[in-house]
């Protein structure tokens, strides 16, 4: 958590402290809302965000996805829960009982443990969807024969957790655990997304975590013991919403599962890097189409690398924009010098090195890109020797993105494939990284880029572009 960024770091405390000052100041007032009203604003929420989680498991199936079909597994039993918990308001279907105290207080901590499960890494790639079916279905039984069972026969079930016992704190510190765990997952998934909706689930998980703490020490009636019941549906609402989205687009839901790989984000750069990434994307593969696959490769190179030195993932995400980007100064170069099969001269050299300038410009007219994402436009070419250009920065002016994209754009540049020479092998490229390391280069980027790609060798025209400053033999294009 301490990783990211202060002002979503900032919402999410709002999201949590201002409902908790709220319970701390006015939880205790009583409010005259009879039992029909519980009744009816808990049941039939519940029933209809269960009838809805089990539409997920149904999503989860048919597109075999298991972390899916887990997330509906959580939500239905969440959800079901409280519907008993509704249901078995006292005064209403029945009497008396102990299930609204144990289906209330097992509501949230129950469903958060099963969210916490979508992050175990054999979910990933899962294709069986036996066990997790079982699963649902037996969950799914322990709360029917729960339920049943204390409507039916309500001596048969005790009605604990009495409200601020020591088994309620101790379920409500499951609770708010499950769902700190869970909240920074999202925040994590955030960092990399900067998506609205990510966001939202990490405040659903906030509130399902003060509605933890509400719904088992606020006595019944209270503000705060509805304050509470308006939390968990609501933050219900946060995270299911969230996830139906990105079914509807397509695309599996990450925030509660918090497994984004940047790799990814790069992959996907109009869902998670927004429409004005694609655009100029699509603008620069138009006008060349050899610099669009060079800048896609360096992107997927610099984030890897990124992730191998261990950098938080906000840095992560501006190595994917900057990363694609890089290069959209070269719109404002002509296609045939681009394109150009012998030895450029002066002149066109000079115009194709003006290209680091010319993208930080429309970045710039674009407005809305971070200075890190300009920094990364602008001083790609640049040495820690100050042998680059455009400014000719050295040593601590150049930061890590920098350092990272220079190495990685060189690197695309010796192994691909260009009409004026032949790709280099992988070696040989690494040998000369490796032998300007410490000069041009930032020798941990250099073994951190070893490390990405010597595993499965890029093979010969799949990587393209860039190349040493200085070294006009290996043109820059």
């Amino acid at each position: 958590m301490f990783r990211h960024r202060p002002g979503p770091l900032a919402a999410l405390a709002a999201a949590a402290v201002v409902p908790g000052a709220v319970l701390e100041a006015f939880g205790k007032a009583n409010v005259a809302i009879g039992g029909t009203g519980h009744f009816a604003l808990v049941s039939v929420a519940a029933l209809v965000a269960g009838f809805a989680s089990t539409g997920l498991t149904a999503a989860g199936v048919r597109r075999r996805d298991a972390q899916i079909a887990l997330l509906g597994t959580a939500f239905s039993t969440m959800t079901a829960l409280l519907a008993v918990h509704g249901l078995a308001t006292p005064g209403v279907l029945v009497g008396p009982n102990g299930v609204v105290a144990l289906a209330g207080g097992l509501s949230l901590p129950a469903g958060a443990a099963v969210l916490a499960l979508t992050a175990l890494p054999g979910l990933r790639g899962m294709r069986r969807m036996g066990p997790l079916l079982a699963l649902q279905a037996a969950l799914a039984a322990v709360v029917l024969a729960l339920g049943t069972a204390g409507l039916l026969w309500p001596a048969l079930v005790p009605a604990v957790p009495a409200s601020g016992s020591r088994t309620a704190i101790a379920l409500m510190s499951v609770g708010i655990t499950l769902f700190g765990l869970l909240a920074n997952r999202a925040m994590r998934t955030f960092a990399l997304t900067r998506r609205l909706d990510d966001l939202l689930v990490a405040v659903g998980c906030a509130w399902l975590a003060v509605a933890s703490f509400a719904t088992l020490t606020a006595t019944p009636g209270s503000l705060g013991f509805w304050l509470g019941h308006v939390l968990e549906i609501t933050g219900v609402l946060l995270l299911g919403v969230p996830v139906a989205r990105d079914l509807k687009r397509g695309g599996a839901s990450r925030p509660l599962v918090g497994d984004l790989r940047a790799a990814e984000v790069v992959a996907s750069e109009e869902a998670y890097l927004g429409a004005r990434v694609r655009a100029l994307m699509v603008g620069l593969g138009a006008h060349d189409g050899s610099t669009e696959g060079h800048s896609r490769r360096v992107a997927l190179l610099a984030v890897q690398v990124g992730e191998a030195l261990g950098l938080p993932p906000a840095t992560l995400r501006h190595l994917a924009v900057g990363g694609l980007l890089h290069d959209v100064g070269k719109l404002s170069v002509a296609g045939d010098i681009l394109r150009k099969p012998g030895a450029l001269t002066d002149d066109e050299y000079d115009e194709v090195k003006r290209h680091p300038e010319a993208g930080v410009r429309l970045l710039r007219e674009l407005g809305g890109f971070p200075a890190a994402v300009h920094s990364l436009v602008g001083e790609h070419h640049e040495r820690l020797d100050g042998a680059g250009y455009p400014a000719g920065l050295a040593g601590d002016q150049l930061a890590i993105g920098p350092r990272i994209l220079a190495v990685c754009d060189v690197y695309d540049a010796l192994v691909s494939d260009r009409v004026y020479r032949e790709a280099w092998t992988s070696e040989r490229a690494l040998a000369l990284l490796r032998e300007q390391a410490g000069s041009a280069f930032d020798p941990a980027c250099v073994r951190s880029l070893a490390q990405v790609v010597a595993p499965a060798p890029v093979a010969k025209g799949t990587i393209a572009a860039v190349a040493p400053a200085g070294a006009r033999a290996i043109r820059v294009a």
